[in-house]
């Protein structure tokens, strides 16, 4: 019986040694409801979501340069509505909410399809 202690302890402490612990990110997602709408003379952004492709208003970026885009100089409160192209994945949106999660008092809504 002591035998399969030390066994079990063994394989516990060689478990435990040679796993990794990961920190996951979160990307904050809200639900769509009730609450006031744009100011009426703001026009919302449109940015469109393709698997190889990122166009701002009909004008091709990059998540590395949409921060300098017309993005970055929206006013406060400003709505961007991103809509996905065919056989967009969820990694490919991710990676662009996280984009956008770096800049502030920007209202993102992802259009269903």
């Amino acid at each position: 019986m002591t035998s399969l202690i030390d066994v079990i302890f063994l394989l516990l402490l060689f478990f435990m040694l040679t796993s990794t612990f990961s920190k996951f990110a979160e990307v904050e997602l809200s639900a769509a409801g009730a609450g006031a709408g744009a100011p009426g003379d703001a026009k919302p952004l449109f940015l469109q979501l393709g698997t190889d492709s990122l166009r701002l208003n009909g004008r091709d970026v990059t998540l590395d340069t949409i921060a300098g885009s017309a993005l970055g100089d929206a006013p406060k409160g400003a709505v961007l509505l991103v809509s996905l192209g065919e056989g967009v994945d969820a990694q490919r949106l991710t990676d662009l909410l996280v984009v956008l999660r770096g800049l502030p008092d920007l209202r993102v809504s992802v259009l269903g399809g």
